[in-house]
Parts: structure tokens; C-alpha cells; sequence
């Protein structure tokens, strides 16, 4: 019998998206060995030069105006992707989107970018018969993610759902998975072990992360952290950011015994696992690999749009608190120095989590969904 195979298309406009394609794709053949995957940044795969391009142009964007991103984000925030540049999109990039899908011969699509999710869409309604998944990749609905040509929308939250629902797509149409983690953070890995993995200290730690494009603003509170060095351990993850790793490495205050700064990493759950509280821009993965941990956690500097849609989120659903204060920071290193107060606030976590969220959920109905 002819093994299932999935497509998985995502785009690299930030490292979430992406992220998640791969963590269903190996939760997939976690769960069922003999389903084929394959995972594909369609703008760098079909254009590797413009593509590139793009996506460099919007990461500085994204750094250096955030609120022209907000701006946008929100005006457009009610329309799906016109024809006219669908259309320009196909012509620019996805030309041959046809013929890979063609050779790859793939029995089901699973889009986490609405780029790709438009273009698949296209391409359905000029005769293509294979069924189009949409895996929304953040906890709000953006306009951009919608099209009548998606069989199922896969989305984080009943929230979620109710604002696809209030856009007229039926409730059939929709169900609520969660977002995908990699098969990494299904489990608890052993504290001691990691801190000898990573010549980490046994003592209290707090994981600093600035997404896979390492964005830490120069924001004092971040600076203002590691006053704690001597009582805390910190561990500021830059992703793949080298200036912004090489700036830090250069900052006395960055020079401790206690202070890491690492670039990028596939531990970080084991790193989650070794740390009392994740700092983090709310990004949608960040935020539910945090989640699937059940540790605390603290946002900073969300970028106008999503990441404020994620954070309101997570604060509402008492699984982090916004940082905009000294004194939070305070508050928060002082309790994860108090090991019952500590060990018991994150019991708590998991509890709450295993209410609302199953690591494993969305891997298991998209292999439902495929049967």
C-alpha cells in the first residue's frame, strides 16, 4: 500500500511559522511511521534569490518600525488576499508550485503561512484535487488566512474559531487542535542532566528568548535583569542574530559566571526544562512551546498586530504576565527564588495546560482528519 504523504508549505516571514510545519510533520511520523512528510519555505525554494530579499526587507521592518507593521496588520485586518495579488504572488514566485506539487505527488497540504495558503488556493480553483489544510499559527484570525478553497482550518483556541465562524465559515470547516509542538516538548527531560549538557548552574533560571530572528530591543528592562546575576542565572537566546549576540557578548554587564548568551539551538525545550521562567516576544510558537512546558512567563515589546493578539491571550489565560515594569521582574525573580513557591506556581501551570492543551492534539487529528 502507497505510504501517505503530507506537504507542508510555510514561509519565512519570522521563524514560527516554519517551526510549526516541521513540529506537525514529526509529530506526524512520531505517531504513524509510514507517513511521508515534507516541508517546504515556498518564496526561498521557488525563488531563492528574491525571495530572500523579501523576507530581509520585512525582518528590518519588523526591527525598525513595528508600528507600520501594526498599522497594516490591523487595516487589512477583515480581508483575505484579492485576487489581483494572489495573482502576483503566483506570478512572482509560486509559478511552478503546480509542478512540485505535480512531482511530490502529495495526498494532503498543510499551508502555516496564508502566502502559500493563498496560492494552493489558486491552484484548487483552476482544478487542483488535493485537500488544503490551513494551520493558523498565532492565537488570533487574520483576514489573510481565510479562503473558500480550505477544506479544514486547524486553529489554536475556541476564540479562534468563533472569529472564523463570525466570517461565515462553517463550523464543519474548523477545529480546534492547538498549535503543534515538536515531539521534543511532548516530554519532561531531567533537570540535572541538562545543566551538565549545558554546564548550567543548579540554581534559580530565567530563559530569555528573542525569537528565531534574536530581536531584543535595546530595552532597559532586559539590561536591568542581570542586577539578579549574582542570585539568578540567565540565559539570553539570540536565535540565528550573531550582531545582536556579539553585542551582548561585548556588554560588561553581560560578563558573569551566571550569564549565557547562546545563539541558535534545537534544545530549547531542554532548556525550558532547566530554566523557573521564560522572558519571550509573544511569538505564537514561543508562547505555546512555553505553554506545553507549563512555566511562567513574562512578554516584552509584542509587535503591533499578532503578538499583541497572543500575549492578550496568554495574560487573560493566567499562563504569563506583560513586562512593563522593574518591579515585575522583582516579583518574579524573588518567587523562583523561593523553591516551594516555584515548584508549586508551575504544578499549577500544568494543571491549567492539561485543561486546555495537549501537545500532541494536532498531530492526531490532521492523521484523523487523513483517514
Amino acid at each position: 500500500m502507497r505510504k501517505k504523504r503530507v506537504l507542508l508549505l510555510s514561509e519565512g516571514f519570522g521563524s514560527g511559522h516554519t517551526q510549526a510545519a516541521y513540529a506537525l510533520a514529526v509529530g506526524l511520523r512520531e505517531l504513524d511511521p509510514s507517513v511521508r512528510t515534507r516541508v517546504i519555505e515556498l518564496g526561498k525554494f521557488l525563488n531563492p534569490v528574491l525571495g530572500p530579499m523579501i523576507m530581509n526587507a520585512y525582518r528590518k521592518t519588523v526591527s525598525k518600525q513595528p508600528k507600520l507593521v501594526g498599522m497594516v496588520y490591523r487595516r487589512q485586518y477583515k480581508k483575505s488576499l484579492n485576487r489581483l495579488t494572489q495573482l502576483a504572488l503566483h506570478r512572482l514566485f509560486y509559478t511552478h508550485t503546480s509542478q512540485v506539487i505535480a512531482q511530490l505527488k502529495p495526498d494532503l497540504i498543510v499551508c502555516t503561512h496564508p502566502m502559500p495558503n493563498a496560492v494552493v488556493s489558486r491552484l484548487k480553483r483552476l482544478g487542483l484535487d488535493v485537500p488544503l489544510y490551513t494551520l493558523i499559527t498565532d492565537y488570533d484570525a487574520h483576514g489573510t488566512w481565510t479562503s473558500p478553497e480550505v477544506n479544514k482550518y486547524l486553529v489554536s483556541t475556541p476564540v479562534v474559531k468563533k472569529k472564523l465562524t463570525d466570517r461565515g465559515i462553517p463550523d464543519s470547516r474548523i477545529e480546534v487542535t492547538g498549535i503543534p509542538v515538536h515531539p521534543n516538548f511532548w516530554k519532561e527531560h531531567d533537570r540535572s542532566e541538562i545543566q551538565k549538557q549545558f554546564d548550567l548552574k543548579s540554581m534559580p533560571t530565567v530563559l530569555i528568548m528573542g525569537g528565531g530572528w534574536g530581536i531584543m530591543y535595546s530595552d532597559n528592562l532586559l539590561d536591568y535583569m542581570t542586577r539578579w546575576r549574582e542570585q539568578i542565572q540567565l540565559i539570553y537566546c539570540v536565535g540565528n542574530n550573531e550582531r545582536s549576540r556579539e553585542k551582548l557578548l561585548a556588554d560588561p554587564n553581560y560578563q558573569h559566571p551566571n550569564i549565557r548568551v547562546i545563539g541558535f539551538t534545537k534544545e530549547i525545550s531542554k532548556l525550558m526544562d532547566a530554566s523557573d521562567l521564560l522572558v519571550t516576544k509573544p511569538g505564537g510558537m514561543t508562547c505555546t512551546e512555553g505553554l506545553s512546558k507549563g512555566i511562567p512567563m513574562l512578554f516584552y515589546e509584542p509587535i503591533p498586530g499578532q503578538e499583541e493578539e497572543n500575549c492578550e491571550h496568554f495574560v487573560q489565560s493566567g499562563f504569563g504576565e506583560m513586562l512593563t515594569s522593574t518591579a515585575i521582574i522583582d516579583k518574579w525573580f524573588s518567587i523562583i527564588q523561593e523553591p516551594y513557591a516555584s515548584v508549586q506556581y508551575r504544578r499549577d501551570l500544568m494543571i491549567k495546560r492539561n485543561q486546555q492543551y495537549n501537545p500532541t492534539q494536532c498531530s492526531r487529528a490532521v492523521l484523523q482528519l487523513m483517514q
